[in-house]
């Protein structure tokens, strides 16, 4: 789920004491990406947006993207709101965490708890990607299935060091390709998240439970952006994993989902 959705764990319509089997988890497709809406009609050139946005442009960035990060956090509260759901524990990783975070700064009274995953604040100078990976996002990945799912073993520069696996990346972009092969939303999420601005203010107000989680091997989002998230909000848990990077393998799952159970029971 790092950068296809946020995962809401719910106590359902009628609201019951959380803990192991009390919660259904739900898990969504942002817009623009999986079997989600598209913005066909709505490109986005990436270096354009990137240059607008690096030159201070900020005018003609907005002017390229076709919604925000408060749209794609609105998507999540409509479908809590559809499905019948008042309060919901919500999980959000990497773009799914600035989702998560802006769904509680917006709605906080639906929210039980937070939890944001190898995520950051919106300050340009926290959690910042390395070069390399940085590299990696901006180019382009191949159209053809095979020469995609090669292309996945770039992603290691951002994995766990000691867990990071080819087989696996590999394993995760066929399946993705299969499912919903779609590169022409990265642009349009991309821009709503660089554009999303400063949560900072808003997240020292915030008085939702909450936790962060963040890898010490994150080179995607540097673990600076999980320290100052849990350093602005008041109470704030924060848990940095040795050996993890932007990614949650699986030797990492138990630690990870005690976390989390631990947060939301």
């Amino acid at each position: 789920m790092p950068r296809s959705g946020t995962v809401s764990s719910e106590e359902g319509r009628n609201p019951r004491p959380s803990g192991r089997g009390a919660c259904q988890v739900i898990r969504y497709d942002n817009r623009d990406c999986g079997l989600s809406t598209k913005f066909d009609d709505q490109a986005v050139d990436t270096g354009r947006l990137i240059t607008a946005v690096s030159s201070g442009d900020i005018s003609s960035a907005l002017a390229m993207v076709p919604y925000t990060l408060q749209d794609m956090a609105d998507d999540g509260l409509d479908l809590l709101t559809a499905l019948g759901i008042e309060r919901a524990h919500v999980v959000g990783s990497s773009m799914g965490g600035m989702i998560a975070q802006t769904m509680a700064i917006t709605q906080p009274a639906r929210l039980l708890t937070l939890t944001s995953m190898m995520s950051s604040t919106g300050e340009p100078e926290y959690g910042r990607s390395s070069a390399e990976a940085q590299a990696v996002v901006s180019s382009p990945k191949p159209a053809d299935r095979e020469g995609y799912v090669a292309a996945a073993e770039r992603e290691l520069v951002w994995a766990s060091k000691r867990y990071g696996d080819p087989a696996v990346l590999r394993e995760l972009a066929a399946n993705s390709y299969d499912r919903a092969y779609y590169p022409a939303g990265v642009g349009r999420q991309l821009g709503a998240m660089i554009l999303g601005g400063s949560r900072a203010d808003a997240l020292r107000q915030l008085r939702v439970p909450t936790l962060v989680i963040h890898g010490l091997d994150d080179t995607l989002i540097d673990p600076s952006g999980g320290k100052r998230t849990a350093d602005l909000v008041p109470g704030a848990k924060l848990l940095l994993i040795p050996g993890m990077g932007h990614d949650r393998p699986r030797e990492l799952w138990p630690e990870i989902n005690d976390a989390i159970e631990a947060h939301t029971s």
